[in-house]
């Protein structure tokens, strides 16, 4: 049986579930449950004796404001506007363009390499933008006119921009795994570090499958026609193509590796990289440079407003005793500490069909992470595993941003039936990748072991 203020706890993840679907903003959703939740439970402890009871004056508020303070100083979280304006600047300098011509023509004769060449460069975009949506529309803007006119299915040419498109969000530089770093106490070159053979893993699961469908399945993908001969002149073009991302992708990853910089220095260094690359390519003015400048400030706000919302969120649940009611409740459940963890990523796969990976990450991952370490697992590999999971809310409907983001951009005859067949085969991959990691830990550990022995 419930003890009474377990029912505060369940009624305010409740509300906030139902509060979802009304359309209200996600961050006013959670700071006004907070103030809510606060008030009726400092309210109810002045009448009711609880011998287990955690709220019990007003000085929450001090502590929110405390936690918020605190959190606006997190040298950490100084990386994400900086990783935003990165790949906001890179999406503008025509590196994407450059590279989509050279690789169309280098891969594209091949039947299915047109789908190839997007992986390939969605999985470089991934590993020096980190945004989702910008790769996903710029994918989409770049490809898929060239995919349709090449008489490729529109469910298979949409399943490969979608999910390429996704890659950024778990391939280091990853806004998301600082977050999760930020959240748990990590270190973000531990969680970078394990993320990167997974987040590979998963875009070579993507061309494995897109070779495999132009072999078994010809029908939804044809070659090109009138490209030119393979010559030294095309491969030194597709080299000086790669070389620019390539470079900043070391730069940034490198350094942080190696033990240079921190994240958060490295983020100033891509930032400052893709600013070069936008100049040298002679796409770099003012008007451009404001326009950048002013999508990172908004998409910056986005992030902070949903953090804040999800901080004062979080103190009163925890006040509530959340923590002790989730921890009881998982390791409650009649299964082994394998058993539970599945339980856990089954939960962050389901809540992605209804929320964005921001919101799960803030709220779920502070309450279950304690419960992974009690079980004895290596927070790292969890983490690594909870990211994995929760890439599947881009593709998952009727949330999935990256089919909106898709269909904003694709071509009429794309249809919206179209795009959530084709993601279908993907999301499959992504599961397929989580049951790896968790089947062989070392995909995630032995990087970090490598590195830092």
């Amino acid at each position: 049986m419930f003890e009474t203020y377990e029912f505060l706890v369940i009624a305010m993840l409740g509300c906030f579930i139902l509060l979802i679907f009304s359309g209200f903003p996600v961050a006013w959703v959670l700071a006004g449950l907070a103030i809510i939740f606060s008030v009726v439970g400092v309210v109810t402890s002045q009448y009711l004796d609880w011998d287990t009871y955690y709220m019990t004056d007003w000085r929450i508020y001090g502590t929110i404001v405390q936690r918020i303070y605190a959190q606006m100083s997190n040298w950490v979280l100084v990386a994400l506007p900086m990783f935003i304006f990165m790949g906001l600047m890179l999406e503008r300098s025509g590196v994407a363009e450059r590279l989509m011509v050279n690789f169309v023509n280098l891969f594209g004769r091949f039947r299915g390499g047109l789908g190839v060449a997007v992986i390939l460069i969605g999985i470089l975009f991934a590993a020096s933008t980190g945004i989702v949506g910008a790769s996903v529309v710029l994918l989409a803007m770049l490809s898929m006119p060239i995919m349709l006119e090449q008489k490729y299915s529109p469910s298979f040419a949409s399943g490969i921009v979608a999910s390429s498109g996704t890659l950024g969000i778990l391939i280091p530089p990853s806004i998301m795994l600082i977050i999760m770093a930020d959240q748990l106490s990590l270190s973000v070159g531990n969680l970078f570090m394990g993320a990167l053979v997974p987040g590979l893993l998963l875009g070579t699961l993507y061309i494995v499958y897109v070779i495999l469908t132009a072999i078994f399945n010809p029908k939804v993908c044809h070659p090109p026609i009138d490209l030119p001969p393979i010559s030294k002149a095309l491969i030194w073009s597709t080299m000086k193509a790669v070389f620019p991302p390539l470079a900043l992708i070391l730069s940034v990853l490198g350094s942080i590796f190696m033990g240079i910089v921190s994240p958060t220095e490295a983020a100033g260094v891509g930032a400052l990289g893709a600013t070069l690359l936008a100049i040298l390519n002679k796409r770099f003015n003012l008007a451009m440079l404001a326009d950048v400048c002013r999508k990172t400030t908004i998409t910056t706000s986005f992030v902070f407003g949903i953090f804040l919302g999800a901080t004062a969120f979080a103190v009163v649940l925890r006040t509530l005793g959340g923590d002790e009611f989730i921890s009881s409740l998982l390791q409650g459940i009649p299964l082994s500490p394998t058993g539970i963890i599945i339980v856990i990523l089954l939960i962050a796969f389901v809540a992605g069909f209804f929320l964005d990976w921001l919101e799960i990450s803030l709220i779920l991952l502070p309450l279950v992470g304690p419960v992974v370490v009690a079980l004895g697992f290596n927070l790292v590999w969890f983490v690594v595993l909870f990211a994995l999971a929760l890439q599947t809310s881009f593709l998952t409907p009727p949330v999935g941003f990256s089919l909106f983001y898709l269909k904003g951009v694709a071509p009429p005859s794309v249809t919206t039936l179209h795009i959530y067949k084709g993601v279908i085969p993907f999301i499959l991959l992504q599961l397929l990748a989580v049951l790896l990691v968790f089947i062989f830990p070392d995909l995630v550990l032995w990087l970090p072991k490598v590195i830092y022995g």
